[in-house]
């Protein structure tokens, strides 16, 4: 049975990998404090006293205050790795599967953009070796979108000059949904995420309509 925890913002995260229920609290609580305060405002008596417990409860499930932002930063970065590792094995051309990365690596930006902002906004917090492996997640991450645009390239799909400044600029474009996105605006994350696959394929050169047909296609086998 999955177990979820819901942040003050209303945004339901699954933290299956997090046991017991007391270190699952105070994980949540982490994640309202330093995307709210950031991680150096953030003592742990803050983020005790969110989840209803003691500052030495704390310690009994993490030993430091940095534990707590690496576990939150590494389940983040498996999470986002994941979703971009799934749309780009799936079916179709390259411009198929570059709209479908960036429709899901956008909506969880947008859906889950509390605990976003602190696995991308944070980074600089952690101690060298924690830096040194979220980096490496990071380089994967990169990887998988610049797999995708070099596929588009190599097949004639997508117009691109430079496939390594192509690749920041995609990353950077759907991180920074979770910076600005507001539950209360105009659009859902599902539709922010179908407007950023559009701008993408056209980004790239690519032919959004018969991108957005294929799509189509698919989900109806």
């Amino acid at each position: 049975m999955s177990t979820a925890a819901e942040t003050a913002g209303g945004e339901t995260e699954p933290w299956d990998e997090v046991t017991p229920d007391a270190a699952r609290r105070l994980l949540v609580a982490a994640v309202e404090a330093f995307a709210e305060r950031g991680y150096h405002a953030t003592t742990t008596r803050d983020i005790a006293g969110r989840a209803g417990m003691s500052p030495a409860a704390l310690y009994i499930h993490y030993k430091t205050k940095e534990e707590l932002l690496h576990r939150i930063s590494r389940i983040g970065h498996d999470r986002v790795l994941a979703i971009l590792r799934t749309a780009a094995q799936g079916e179709g051309g390259a411009a198929q599967r570059l709209a479908d990365a960036v429709s899901s690596f956008v909506r969880w930006h947008a859906g889950r953009r509390t605990t976003a902002r602190v696995v991308q906004y944070e980074l600089d917090a952690l101690g060298p070796e924690a830096r040194a492996e979220i980096l490496a997640l990071r380089r994967q991450v990169d990887a998988e979108i610049r797999g995708i645009v070099e596929d588009g390239v190599a097949s004639g799909e997508f117009d691109v000059p430079d496939v390594k400044g192509t690749t920041l600029a995609i990353l950077s474009l759907c991180i920074d949904v979770a910076r600005w996105f507001n539950v209360n605006g105009a659009r859902t994350p599902d539709e922010i995420g179908a407007l950023y696959a559009v701008l993408v394929l056209r980004m790239v050169g690519a032919d959004a309509s018969h991108a957005a047909r294929q799509r189509s296609g698919t989900a109806q086998t």
